[in-house]
């Protein structure tokens, strides 16, 4: 997650001094807050515009952490890009812009701006709504799910290097990790796991009914392929156009299911991919 280090912003007339910032649209919006963007929207209590939204994360002048919402999508887009190449940028979105400010950050925040005190709770007489606050880490539902799918996706090599194709030759079985995978024997094709069927089967019905905005989207990957990313009620899907794919489930805490190509997932991912939503 990209930061900054003390740029203030002002919001609703009180200084903001901005940690961080990501983008609220289809193509793009914190899987922690639903499996589509409406459903992400709706985590935030926002009507899911077509352009979406920035969210700016930082402190007020008393240490309490604040969530702006901003509809200068490019603004943000333009920091993002900014501080991921390690370049300073001045977040200080018009006021005009600031839909709302919303108590609490909707996800974990490694940095604190200085000069005031710790990160904290805003006082429940300032919020006029439940404050909101990341998942726990340490139990298993689908914000855990779609963060193990975020994590695979960014990691991909990590996690691909430790699948042998030779496991895909035999049923069942699993992986939990990068560390395990060497126990994996996911079948052929679609597998032998109930589980995975169903997630392909759901992720197979998109293609001709297709579901809310971002339930599929698709990202840069190496090469001429793309990185595929689809959700659905209990599964997380994370696949190479041109490789595997793996299957995270609810119903699975903590297991990292590996789909071997076979005859079938080629072109179920090169479907989805025509029809996912994917970066402006």
């Amino acid at each position: 997650m990209a930061g900054t280090d003390d740029v203030a912003v002002t919001a609703a007339d009180d200084a903001l001094y901005v940690l961080t910032a990501v983008l609220l649209t289809p193509a793009q919006f914190p899987s922690v807050l639903g499996d589509d963007y409406p459903a992400a929207c709706a985590a935030l209590d926002l009507p899911p515009l077509a352009d979406g939204y920035g969210l700016v994360l930082g402190q007020d002048g008393n240490g309490a952490r604040w969530t702006v919402v901003i509809d200068d999508v490019s603004l943000v887009a333009v920091a993002i890009a900014s501080w991921d190449c390690g370049m300073e940028y001045e977040l200080s979105p018009d006021e005009r812009a600031v839909v709302t400010a919303l108590p609490g950050w909707p996800l974990a925040v490694a940095v604190a701006a200085p000069g005031v005190p710790a990160p904290h709770d805003p006082p429940a007489e300032t919020a006029d709504r439940p404050t909101l606050s990341p998942p726990d880490t340490g139990s298993w539902g689908p914000a855990q799910r779609r963060l193990g799918a975020d994590e695979i996706a960014l990691r991909w090599a990590a996690w691909r290097e430790q699948i042998d194709d030779a496991h895909f030759r035999a049923p069942g079985g699993r992986a939990e990790g990068p560390q395990a995978a060497e126990r994996g024997k996911d079948g052929p094709s679609f597998g032998g796991h109930a589980g995975v069927r169903r997630a392909l089967a759901e992720a197979r019905a998109y293609v001709d009914s297709p579901p809310p905005p971002g339930r599929v989207r698709s990202s840069f990957a190496p090469g001429d392929a793309r990185m595929l990313r689809a959700d659905g009620p209990g599964w997380s899907l994370v696949a190479r156009t041109d490789d595997i794919a793996f299957v995270l489930l609810d119903d699975e805490p903590g297991e990292v299911l590996p789909v071997g190509r076979g005859p079938e997932l080629p072109g179920l991912l090169e479907a989805l991919d025509k029809m996912a939503v994917r970066p402006s």
